[in-house]
């Protein structure tokens, strides 16, 4: 029995050649799409992208609409923690203008009771 003989550089070197062609022939023989073809692939192309404009274009729509709902539920909020605070508030303090005229107006109406 013969033992393994390792393939010379020469060997290796033509049996990729070889490949190679063999993979270019191959390659070449794919038959190319005539303008017909090309243009309907072009037209196709077109189809996707305007519908995946469409999509996008639909989500930022439904995303901005999410979020003017939210700003609106945040304004809504604010305003009602602005009516509870100011019902919570205490009453403001009277200055003494205030004060006088409410005291000569008790003292009137004590005066026309007698």
């Amino acid at each position: 029995m013969k033992g393994f003989k390792e393939p010379s550089f020469q060997d290796r070197a033509a049996a990729s050649s070889k490949a190679k062609d063999k993979a270019l022939a191959k390659l070449k023989a794919v038959p190319q799409p005539d303008a017909e073809q090309l243009a309907q692939m072009a037209q196709r192309r077109a189809e996707r992208e305007a519908q995946a404009e469409a999509k996008a274009a639909k989500a930022r729509q439904a995303r901005e609409e999410k979020q003017r709902l939210a700003e609106e539920k945040k304004a809504e909020a604010k305003r009602e923690e602005a009516a509870r605070a100011e019902a919570l508030a205490p009453p403001p303090k009277k200055t003494e203008a205030e004060l006088k005229a409410a005291r000569d107006a008790r003292y009137a109406a004590r005066k026309s009771r007698k």
